[in-house]
């Protein structure tokens, strides 16, 4: 057996060796391709697609650059249903924040990869994906900083920015609407972290554009972001949202029924005061400890000036007594939040896990394997279906940390990771017990 140093070291070297090496594909159909040269399956690969006349609509990127989605086109039963998954990839709330991002993947897509590895939720592979695996998937690219919630331009001189995540939102909808989405017969939106949130911001919109008698839901993966505050007292994440809102023009989009309810408008750009405005059947998959929220709403840099979080944030079994209540703090605030903002609308379904984790429904290993994180013996796939479909429990939440069991083991990650060559960044929590918390690009 080896020891957890030895193991973190191993690990570290694997995942740096890997992703030093870009995938090389030769096609960007749905089906799976192999690196002839040493017969390795690579995963499914979707090229990109720019929506056409997006500047006369004002639906740039922050760079002016036009948006883009991928799309791999359903089959046989799933011919009719369509799945689009947000993008996520945090926020910008200063000119100065959103001008970097505009010089990256993050603001346009002159930056992108042209092609996307669809797994998890939108694998094409019915043994990896049940229940969505031959529906139209789309991925929605990332590229406003405010959760396609925006709509205003800054100029100064020569510089412009485009802060048009709503424009976006609608002329992909408009591009996918004659390609089959106007008659979907079913359809869910879904969406991790900052893509998660803009599920909450558009979930009823997106019923609304669909024909009547589709069946319409929405998903949520890692975007319950907490109004908390860290551990000094502050609130830190509602000011950065609160600038976001301000410098993008955000306020005018959200959820009118909602900002009428609070005295502070802004404050529905936090999920847990949109959910309960929202009409939509809605499924919130999320974990307690979710290690986005950790590092940058519990325990952001400037509240741990001193680093005495930071070992407990790279290890947890590091961290102390206290260090481990506070944490339990914040997941009896995040149970509390959702069980306020849901009450009891039967059409709501979530999935709480206790893994230190941060978007798991593209993240095969997450989704639906042998060693996917497990409440009540169901899987994340098995949860989501199951609530999509009426077939049985809708809601779970698992026990805290570190009672839970159904983190990755190392054994067990390192043999999936070898058979499907896939790219991932691990987290501790135990000695024998690993979560998984993103591919390396894509923590939000």
């Amino acid at each position: 057996m080896w020891s957890r140093n030895s193991f973190a070291a191993s690990l570290l070297v694997f995942v740096l060796a890997v992703s030093a090496f870009p995938w090389i594909v030769s096609s960007q159909q749905r089906k799976q391709t192999t690196n002839n040269r040493r017969n390795i399956p690579l995963r499914s690969m979707v090229g990109m697609t720019l929506v056409p006349g997006a500047a006369t609509r004002e639906a740039v990127c922050l760079d002016g650059s036009s948006p883009a989605y991928h799309l791999d086109r359903g089959s046989g039963g799933g011919a009719a249903n369509w799945l689009l998954q947000f993008e996520g990839g945090g926020w910008c709330n200063s000119v100065a924040s959103c001008l970097a991002r505009s010089t990256t993947r993050r603001g346009s897509t002159r930056y992108m990869n042209k092609l996307e590895v669809f797994s998890g939720i939108l694998s094409s592979d019915e043994s990896e994906n049940p229940d969505f695996y031959n529906w139209n998937r789309v991925k929605i690219r990332y590229c406003d900083g405010a959760s396609f919630g925006g709509d205003s331009v800054y100029r100064n001189g020569t510089t412009v920015l485009h802060f048009r995540g709503q424009r976006i939102w609608e002329a992909i909808i408009a591009d996918l609407l004659p390609k089959g989405l106007g008659l979907a017969e079913k359809a869910l939106l879904s969406g991790c972290s900052a893509g998660g949130l803009a599920t909450f911001l558009h979930c009823d919109e997106f019923e609304r554009l669909l024909p009547e008698s589709a069946t319409v839901k929405c998903l949520s993966d890692a975007g319950f972001f907490l109004d908390a505050t860290d551990v000094t007292g502050s609130n830190t994440m509602r000011t950065f949202f609160n600038g976001v809102v301000a410098l993008q023009g955000v306020q005018r989009n959200l959820n009118t029924r909602c900002t009428r309810a609070h005295s502070d408008p802004r404050q529905c750009f936090f999920p847990q005061y949109a959910l309960p405005f929202i009409r939509t059947p809605f499924f919130i998959l999320n974990s307690a400890y979710d290690v986005y929220q950790f590092n940058h709403i519990f325990v952001p840099p400037s509240a741990d000036p001193n680093e005495h979080w930071t070992r407990c944030k790279l290890d947890t079994t590091a961290c102390t007594s206290d260090q481990i209540s506070v944490l339990q703090g914040y997941r009896h605030q995040m149970l509390a939040a959702l069980s306020a903002s849901s009450s009891r609308d039967m059409r709501r379904g979530s999935f709480i896990d206790s893994c230190f984790a941060h978007c798991q429904s593209e993240l095969q290993v997450a989704w639906f394997t042998p060693y996917s994180p497990r409440i009540h013996n169901k899987t994340i796939a098995g949860a989501v279906g199951d609530w999509y479909f009426d077939r049985g429990d809708t809601s779970s939440i698992d026990v805290p940390y570190p009672c839970d069991q159904t983190c990755h083991k190392p054994q067990a990650i390192i043999a999936y990771t070898q058979q499907s060559h896939i790219m991932l960044i691990f987290t501790f929590l135990d000695d024998h017990c690993v979560c998984v918390i993103g591919w390396p690009q894509e923590l939000a």
